[in-house]
């Protein structure tokens, strides 16, 4: 079900453990990752991800704010966009 998956862009300047801290707030707030693709280009990194929160006990708002903030903590930008919204933008 589309209403249960998220959709999580982040990008910003290279740096240790930036795969490895987002997936921290994932896993404490319960959500799997289904799919995941990473790149460096020119020293800026960027990910895409695709996760299930469907058992995550927190509401959306509430692990979008987590990821806001450590973005913040790392000089990233984060957007997290429930699939059906992004599907939707994406298809007009």
């Amino acid at each position: 079900m589309d209403g249960q998956k998220i959709i999580v862009t982040i990008s910003g300047q290279d740096q240790v453990g930036i795969v490895m801290k987002f997936t921290t707030v994932l896993t404490e707030f319960n959500v799997n990752i289904e799919d995941i693709k990473q790149t460096l280009m020119q020293g800026q990194f960027v990910m895409f991800l695709l996760g299930d929160i469907s058992n995550s006990t927190s509401t959306f708002k509430e692990l979008k704010q987590a990821l806001l903030d450590k973005a913040n903590e790392l000089g990233m930008e984060i957007w997290i966009q429930k699939k059906e919204i992004f599907d939707k933008m994406h298809n007009i």
